[in-house]
């Protein structure tokens, strides 16, 4: 029944879905200073706008361990968004370029590169 309701058809291809993942996890990893730094801009920003929702400076100096540590944790979940755009931008371009059977194998590519890349450059860090 809840179907006659829409008016238009939405279809998702899951090879999309599976090679724009696939890319974000290759981007989030190849650039994983860039993450760093959305995931404390967004941080910054959601301690700045939580401030906003307390009148007392005791009850907002009380919860705020609890309440940063919470926004840490929304601002790396929501820090992957950016990333999947740009991956879904990159799989469509593979798709438009090599055909769309390559898209996958691409993306594990990608993924693959960008997961030894980073491992060689924390490990360049640590030496």
């Amino acid at each position: 029944m809840s179907i006659d309701l829409l008016v238009f058809s939405v279809t998702v291809d899951p090879t999309a879905i599976a090679g724009a993942c696939l890319w974000a996890l290759a981007l989030y990893l190849g650039f994983s200073p860039i993450s760093d730094w959305t995931i404390e801009q967004l941080s910054r920003w959601f301690n700045f706008a939580e401030r906003s929702l307390y009148s007392s400076i005791e009850e907002f100096e009380r919860t705020r361990s609890a309440r940063e540590s919470q926004n840490a944790f929304y601002a790396s979940i929501l820090s992957i968004f950016p990333f999947l755009g740009v991956g879904a931008v990159c799989n469509f371009g593979v798709e438009l370029g090599l055909g769309r059977s390559w898209a996958i194998s691409m993306g594990v590519l990608a993924c693959i590169g960008c997961g030894v890349y980073e491992l060689g450059r924390r490990d360049g860090q640590n030496s």
